[in-house]
């Protein structure tokens, strides 16, 4: 399957709402988008870190001003 789409011609909010209608798709059926092998390593090592005290999460809305470079 070929698809074109004018990219060129859409805004940025057109093609993040391209995104979001794409990624909804995807996510309809988790069982069909497989997680890659080095996930769970990955989510292993993280929750031990969490555990063991050396990292802290942080909560969503905290994340999101830390990403957006708000400081916390």
């Amino acid at each position: 399957m070929n698809i074109t789409l004018p990219l060129q011609s859409m805004t940025t909010a057109e093609k993040l709402e391209m995104m979001e209608a794409i990624w909804a798709d995807l996510c309809r059926d988790e069982k069909l988008v497989d997680s890659p092998a080095w996930h769970e390593q990955v989510l292993r090592e993280r929750d031990a870190e969490v555990r063991e005290g050396r990292e802290i999460p942080a909560d969503w809305d905290e994340a999101k001003r830390r990403l957006r470079g708000l400081g916390t």
